[in-house]
Formats: structure tokens, C-alpha cells, sequence
């Protein structure tokens, strides 16, 4: 495959490998009815912190990533602010990206390098990224997601025409009407068919999705459309790869009865028409496949819909659900003049629609799903996600990320406003409130080797464990509280091992003997791992019992903070 190169990318590939770890601090002053567990946050920092700082929580947790990074027109006037390990890079870097900037892509690159990597990081085995952009950097973004994701777990360039007046931009060529949406999966093979409600199609896009355009047929077992051939275009699928999927079927229009026999077989039946499988234009294969087994057409045949076609006949399933439909790939009638934050009293230059989002999180994430949206600007994501859990009873999950001053004032003033109801509104929805709560989080200290030996950023206990199973292990703490510490400080187990923090976020405990793994300590852990079959990780400050001994026991000892950033 294609690799991109662009300046100052060996600088910043392994970058967030080094990203230090910080712990998320809760202000209840700026929450809403915040929940002790696996609450809906708001994040204020620098977004590249934070991705690494909920990583220890909340790896390979998050089924949908929305994104809308800076499109790189040159009038943002951003800057790379990553602490990169090359003075030198670091200085290319930090200087502001306008349109005279003639590097300004090689820097976008390098800020969504990173940052691209660490979502992948939390993304769940059926997760799926979705990112907007315009053509500035389409085409880069394309072959850096390649890289990062995958080829093979492209899904779709979506087109979203949020202005179909056009806007003139430059001196030539056609008005530009859409921008794009990229889609990826963390794994392709864990991605199912995208559908929407036809009410809710109907409503956002009629022209793309009209199911009127399908006639409504009428048998035995009640209404259905038609919309499919039973043949399999899908170019996976051939006479190699699904050998037993091809073979002729004939029909009796009569009886409706089915007879099948082998592709190369000279066979015929008196009365039956011969339908055959299509051959395959690709060059590559014969035939394509049939979407149905010989067992299931003979014994679903009533869900077959067969038209004569000249001498010829087609068969198409029936489709008797047709209270939902594909999503498409061209997203229409929903505007990017979209007024929502005037109705909230809440100002923010380029908003993303809602209506937008609830397409895109509503295909993917659903029930108890987690959504996360690390450039999350006015809020739109939380806003979709509380809509969809209102409309349809889920209890889906949002965490948004803002770096700049105005995520309490217009980020999380508006989850608040949609929460609590605004007085006035259209939308009986919106004016009673949607509902739901969140928790507002700072970036804490930097869980660091230094501060920690001056004492400057002592972590909390959760805080800590979190970072060092992670580090550890590479598992998230998931959503429940880690263990609370009894003096031997079990926090977590996995099936062959016992993990066990002593840990106060206080100096003078820490200086103290119950900081210490002592020899009572260490037989107690190591009898507990003897009689469950396990082996004993202890991280502590200080052990009073030599290496054989702990190892004879079965446990290995991490001192801290000197191996707190020993990668297992």
C-alpha cells in the first residue's frame, strides 16, 4: 500500500507513545447531575492529552468517533502545539498556519497524526470514525487514514450537501455544494449494513430516500416491496470463494415450484424456465453468487418475487420490513445554515447541524453506546446523542473534548441548556429539555517520574491504578470503580494475575512503613495467588523483602514512582 510522506512526520510518529499521562479532575460546579460512574463528560484540554488521559478508562470502548478538525483553509490561524522531542520540529511547528504557509499541509498532518492514532486506540473492535472535512484536505486525509486504519477498513465518503445554492470560492470551476464525511471502521468484518427509519429518512431527505419509489405489492402473508435481485454482486463472493452458492435454478411459473442443478449441467425440466446465475463482467470470475442457499429458495420460497422479463425471468426477495431503509451516501436537505444555536442563545461561527449528527451517530451507536467527539466545538455531538436517547429510549453515552476557553461558556453551556429545557422553544422536545446529565473534567498534573519524586503530582489512588493497568496490561478499567484499597491493595485481577497498588496520594504516608511491602504483606498476597492459581503484580514505594524471596512467592514488585512508566 501507498504510504503518505509529508515533513516532520518521523518526528511525530511515535509521538503519542510519549504523550505523558494526565488524570481527568472533576468540577462539580460546572456539571450537570453528575453520575459516580460511566457519566457523559466534558473535557477541557488540550485534546491530545485528554485522548491519552481517558485512554487508562476507556480503550477499545467507544463504538462511534466523530470528528471536526480544523479543515486547514489557512483563515483559522490555529497552530501545532504539541511538545514534539525535536527542538527543531517543535519550532517549524509552532508558528501560526495561515494561507501564506506554504507547509501549512505538512503540519495538519502532523497534528492529526497522533491524534488519529490514540482514537484508534479507544476505539471498540465494531467501532467506527467518522470525520468532516472539505477539499483543502480531503485527499491527504484519505491516504493518512489509509495508513492508520487500514485500506481494507474504508467504508464510505460520505457527501453531505449542506449548501445546494453553491458557494463561488476562487475564480473558476463549479460552485461548491458539499463537504465530506470519511467513515472507517476499526475492523471492517464487524461493521454491519447502516439503515435508518423511513419516517426519519423521509423527513431529512426525501430525495434520497424515498421508499414511494418502491411499488407496495400485496400476497398470502401480507404487504412487501421488492428492491434486490437474489443475485450477489458483491465481488468477495464467486464461484471460488462460495462455490456452493452457484448453481441453476429452474422455475415452474405455474406452480411456483423450484428444481436446482449443478452450473454445468445440460439438465432440463418440461414446464421450467432455466434461470441461471449471472455471469461476472469483472474478468476475474465466471459468475456471480446467489445470495440464497438451494434449501433456503426451496423453503422460503414464499419471501421470492419472480417477473418474466421477455423469455427471461428474475427472481427478488421480498422485503416484508419496510419500515427502515439503507443509509446513503449522499446526505441532503440538511443545512449547514442551520439555526439551532440561536435558539439556545448560545454563539459559535461554523456549527454543525444536529440533524447531521443523528444521522451518523444514530446509524452506528445505539442503546448504551459510547460516542466520543475530541473536537467537539459548540457541542453538537452531545446534543445528537441526547436527542436519539429522547426519540427512541436509549441511554447512549457522550464524551466531547474541547481545548480552547469557550468549552464551559458555549461547549458545555449548551449541554446544559438542551438538558434543562429552553423556555420558548419551537420543539416540545427541546423546550422541556432533553434529559441527562454530565460530568465536567480539568486535566490534572501530569502522572510524571519527576513531580512524583518532588512530590509535586501526587495522583489519586483510582487515578493511578487506572494508568497502571493500562500501562500494564493495555485494558481499560472500564466502567466500574477499580477496587477499593484494603493494605494489600488489590485493585485488579485478570485470570492469571493479581494487581496490587499501596498508594497515597499524601508524602508522609508515603514515607511510612504502610507504604511498604513488608514479608507478612508479601505471604498473604502469595498465599491469596497460590489458592487462586495466579501469579502477584505489586506496585508500592518501597519493599522491605529481597527479590528471591517475592519471587519464590510468585510476585513480582514495581517501585514507584521509579517503574511507573515500565510499558508490560
Amino acid at each position: 500500500m501507498p504510504h503518505l510522506e509529508f515533513k516532520g512526520k518521523y518526528s511525530v510518529y511515535s509521538h503519542h507513545l510519549t504523550v505523558p499521562h494526565h488524570p481527568l479532575v472533576p468540577d462539580p460546579a460546572r456539571s450537570v447531575g453528575p453520575m459516580p460512574d460511566d457519566d457523559n463528560l466534558v473535557v477541557h484540554g488540550d485534546n491530545l492529552l485528554a485522548l491519552k488521559a481517558l485512554l487508562p478508562r476507556y480503550a477499545e470502548r467507544v463504538k462511534c468517533v466523530y470528528i471536526d478538525p480544523p479543515y486547514n483553509t489557512g483563515n483559522e490561524k490555529w497552530a501545532y502545539n504539541d511538545n514534539v522531542n525535536s527542538p527543531q520540529i517543535r519550532a517549524w511547528l509552532n508558528a501560526v498556519v495561515d494561507r501564506e504557509d506554504l507547509e501549512r499541509h505538512d503540519k495538519w498532518l502532523c497534528m492529526m497524526w497522533p491524534r488519529l492514532h490514540l482514537l484508534r486506540g479507544l476505539l471498540a473492535d465494531d467501532g467506527v470514525i467518522f470525520v468532516s472535512i472539505d477539499d483543502n484536505e480531503a485527499a491527504h486525509l484519505r491516504m493518512l487514514m489509509d495508513e492508520i486504519f487500514g485500506e481494507e477498513n474504508f467504508i464510505n465518503a460520505f457527501a453531505w450537501v449542506g449548501n445546494l445554492k453553491g458557494r463561488q470560492i476562487g475564480e473558476s470551476g463549479a460552485a461548491k455544494t458539499y463537504e465530506h464525511v470519511l467513515a472507517y471502521a476499526k475492523s471492517i468484518d464487524e461493521v454491519e449494513r447502516w439503515e435508518v427509519g423511513v419516517d426519519f429518512a423521509r423527513g431529512l431527505m426525501p430525495d434520497a430516500y424515498r421508499m414511494a419509489e418502491y411499488d407496495v405489492l400485496t400476497d398470502e402473508r401480507g404487504e412487501y416491496v421488492i428492491k434486490n435481485e437474489l443475485h450477489n454482486t458483491n465481488r468477495k463472493f464467486n464461484e471460488d470463494s462460495a462455490p456452493t452458492m452457484v448453481f441453476n435454478i429452474h422455475y415452474h411459473p405455474g406452480t411456483g415450484e423450484f428444481r436446482f442443478t449443478d452450473i454445468d449441467s445440460a439438465q432440463r425440466h418440461e414446464g421450467f424456465a432455466l434461470i441461471p446465475p449471472k455471469r461476472n463482467n469483472d474478468g476475474a470470475h465466471l459468475y456471480h453468487v446467489w445470495r440464497w442457499s438451494r434449501e433456503k429458495i426451496a423453503n422460503e420460497s414464499y419471501n421470492l418475487h419472480i417477473e418474466k422479463h421477455g423469455e427471461s425471468y428474475r427472481i427478488y426477495t421480498k422485503i416484508r420490513d419496510f419500515t427502515s431503509t439503507a443509509l446513503k451516501d449522499l446526505v441532503t436537505n440538511i443545512s449547514s445554515s442551520d439555526n439551532m444555536l440561536g435558539k439556545l442563545g448560545v454563539q459559535f461561527p461554523t456549527p454543525k447541524p444536529v440533524d447531521l449528527l443523528k444521522v451518523l451517530v444514530g446509524s452506528v451507536a445505539s442503546d448504551d453506546d459510547l460516542v466520543l467527539d475530541s473536537f467537539a466545538g459548540s457541542g453538537t455531538t452531545a446534543h445528537a446523542v441526547l436527542a436519539l436517547n429522547k426519540e427512541d429510549g436509549g441511554n447512549r453515552r457522550f464524551i466531547l473534548v474541547e481545548c480552547e476557553d469557550y468549552a464551559d461558556t458555549t461547549t458545555a453551556e449548551r449541554v446544559r441548556r438542551v438538558i434543562r429545557g429552553v423556555p420558548g422553544a419551537r420543539d416540545a422536545a427541546l423546550r422541556d429539555g432533553l434529559g441527562g446529565s454530565f460530568t465536567y473534567m480539568e486535566l490534572g498534573e501530569a502522572i510524571g517520574l519527576e513531580e512524583m519524586i518532588r512530590g509535586e503530582a501526587l495522583p489519586s489512588y483510582e487515578s493511578l491504578a487506572a494508568y497502571l493497568l493500562y500501562a500494564a496490561t493495555g485494558a481499560s478499567a472500564g466502567s466500574g470503580q477499580l477496587a477499593p484499597p484494603d493494605d494489600l491493595g488489590l485493585f485488579h485481577q485478570t485470570e492469571k494475575v493479581n494487581y496490587h497498588l499501596l498508594w497515597k496520594p499524601d508524602e508522609e504516608w508515603l514515607r511510612s512503613v504502610d507504604a511498604v511491602l513488608n514479608s507478612e504483606r508479601a505471604e498473604r498476597v502469595g498465599a491469596a495467588c497460590r489458592a487462586e492459581g495466579r501469579k502477584a503484580v505489586v506496585f508500592a514505594p518501597a519493599k522491605y523483602i529481597g527479590q528471591r524471596d517475592l519471587s519464590d512467592l510468585g510476585i513480582t514488585f514495581c517501585q514507584l514512582p521509579y517503574d511507573l512508566h515500565r510499558e508490560g
